[in-house]
């Protein structure tokens, strides 16, 4: 019998319905087209997880691999979890001026981004700033973010 911690991405995306599923997988490829390298793609509970992997940072604040993007699919909305833009207000404020211009409404929560639809979504935007940390900068950040 499989664990939840052993499911793939594929079977987590494979688990939702097929609208929600098409949405996830849009984001998830626009993201996966501009990762930077190093990071690895995980199933994560119910969450696809890009985290720098244990042995490139291994003293995390929780003991867990340094998370540096997430998608979910909670019951009534999808949601993109942008980490980096959390603790750069440089990056923050790089998103906020992409869907401005593009658009569209950024309706971003302390921890994520909400939306139904890929198409809701500045995917140029996003692209920039997932392509825009690599690992080693993303690592340089999240441990700056905890001294302070």
């Amino acid at each position: 019998m499989k664990t939840k911690a052993s499911r793939t991405v594929a079977q987590l995306l494979n688990d939702l319905p097929a609208d929600r599923r098409r949405e996830v997988a849009m984001v998830r490829d626009a993201v996966r087209r501009r990762l930077p390298k190093g990071y690895e793609e995980v199933a994560e509970g119910k969450m696809i997880v890009y985290q720098v992997p244990m042995e490139h940072a291994p003293a995390t604040y929780n003991g867990h691999p340094l998370w540096y993007v997430a998608l979910a699919a909670p019951k009534s909305y999808l949601t993109l979890h942008l980490m980096p833009v959390y603790s750069s207000p440089a990056l923050l404020d790089q998103l906020k001026r992409g869907f401005e211009a593009s658009g569209k409404r950024l309706d971003i929560g302390k921890a994520c981004i909400r939306y139904r639809r890929a198409e809701d979504l500045d995917l140029k935007t996003i692209g920039d700033v997932v392509a825009s940390v690599p690992m080693a900068k993303w690592i340089a950040l999240a441990n700056a973010s905890r001294k302070r």
